[in-house]
């Protein structure tokens, strides 16, 4: 028998019902939009925070301007940029060094402009395109920072080989001559009186000279140009007279009062001793020939005040304006010969104790000229010599040019510590 299908009568929603379901769905969306616009404001408020904090401890340092020349700015980040490159084989655990470089890269970067400007005035450029080759060949960033550095190489190379090439003469007038520097006219005298005996001008050089290029040469100086000879011996002295002598005369001793030397003479004055600790009180005068202490030696045992002669004639810059007072010294902290007079003898007032390991100014050039040309052809290596010279002057007027405005004293201490930090960072 079949069963008759139920027929369920359909449950009819009231308008009532409906509209409470209809305000439920309502206050359910307005919950969950609620709590959207919560969670984005909450988002947005961290979002701006760290907006903020980005902002005033990144980009906004970086990009503010801390060195101008002329016209031209150069921001934080190139400045940190700058420190990468230029610093590059400088220890990060030398302070000293790091923070040498900060200041000292603050020059480059000013002085790399003030070329590139320069080098403009004089119609001097090196394009983008051969500035991004050298980049990818040394395997550079193509950044702006990065593009200025090279450019700036690049130009004075450029300027070197088109601009003061043009400067340098192909040959000039040269002279051949032998020069040695002793450090008392005496011993000057001596030498003299040597070579007028027929010893060798060389082998006396060799022995005796106290300038570096004339001892390791042995006096002989090959030919030069005036100007490189006082390059190369640090001195306008021997320049000075070559070319204003006749070939094949012997020169009687010139004295050079700025010319520096490897060795001094010390007197030595024990003011003072204890013993526990072991100290010497002590005074000091440093002098540049064995001569001239010995003379001033004379001086102090005649009853002349120590003090006095040691303001007068020290070269020790450390002590002179003490009157030479070196204070309490402990063993093994001045030069061994000084070391041992004060703590292996009884004696106050020493002998004159020759020391090589000082500096003193002062001494006496024996020359002879030994061949005059007036129209020589200058060595390749001298005549780059004179280029660079002549280049180096012309950066010096750059910087003195009142017309260049460099201003770089946003860049204080904090910053450059700062920039130190940005660049050393990873």
């Amino acid at each position: 028998m079949v069963k008759k299908k139920v027929v369920k009568a359909r449950r009819e929603v009231t308008k009532r019902q409906l509209s409470q379901w209809q305000l439920q769905e309502r206050r359910q969306r307005v919950l969950i939009g609620a709590g959207i616009f919560v969670i984005l404001v909450v988002l947005g408020v961290i979002g701006i925070g760290l907006y903020q904090r980005w902002y005033i401890a990144e980009y906004k340092p970086m990009h503010e301007t801390v060195i101008t020349v002329n016209d031209t700015s150069f921001n934080m980040s190139y400045y940190i940029n700058a420190l990468k490159y230029y610093g590059q084989g400088v220890s990060l655990q030398d302070t000293q060094q790091i923070y040498t470089l900060t200041g000292a890269v603050v020059t480059i970067i000013e002085e790399n402009e003030l070329i590139k400007q320069g080098a403009l005035s004089l119609g001097i450029s090196v394009s983008n395109q051969e500035v991004d080759n050298e980049l990818r060949n040394l395997g550079l960033p193509l950044s702006e920072s990065f593009r200025d550095f090279i450019r700036t190489e690049m130009l004075v190379t450029r300027l070197l080989d088109e601009h003061f090439e043009q400067q340098v003469p192909l040959s000039d007038e040269q002279r051949h001559i032998m020069a040695m520097f002793l450090e008392s006219d005496i011993q000057a005298y001596e030498a003299r009186a040597r070579l007028e005996n027929d010893e060798s001008f060389a082998d006396l050089a060799g022995e005796l000279s106290l300038d570096s290029f004339s001892q390791e040469n042995k006096g002989d100086l090959d030919w030069q140009l005036e100007e490189i000879l006082a390059e190369l011996l640090d001195t306008s002295v021997v320049g000075e007279y070559a070319f204003s002598s006749d070939a094949g005369v012997l020169s009687q001793p010139v004295y050079d009062e700025d010319k520096t030397k490897s060795v001094g003479y010390w007197l030595i004055k024990v003011l003072d001793r204890r013993w526990d600790p072991d100290e010497a009180h002590i005074r000091a005068i440093l002098l540049s020939s064995e001569e001239q202490a010995q003379t001033v030696r004379t001086r102090l045992e005649t009853g002349e005040d120590f003090a006095t002669l040691a303001q007068e004639l020290s070269q020790h810059d450390t002590s002179r304006e003490n009157g030479g007072d070196l204070s309490w010294v402990a063993p093994n902290t001045m030069s061994p010969i000084i070391n041992e007079f004060i703590f292996d003898t009884e004696l106050e007032l020493s002998q004159p104790l020759r020391d090589e390991d000082v500096e003193t100014r002062g001494g006496y050039w024996l020359m002879m000229v030994m061949d005059i040309d007036d129209n020589r052809e200058i060595e390749e290596e001298d005549r780059d010599s004179l280029k660079t010279k002549a280049f180096n002057e012309w950066v010096s007027s750059l910087w003195d040019n009142p017309e260049n405005e460099i201003d770089d004293s946003y860049l204080d201490y904090e910053k450059k510590e700062w920039a130190i930090w940005k660049a050393t960072e990873g």
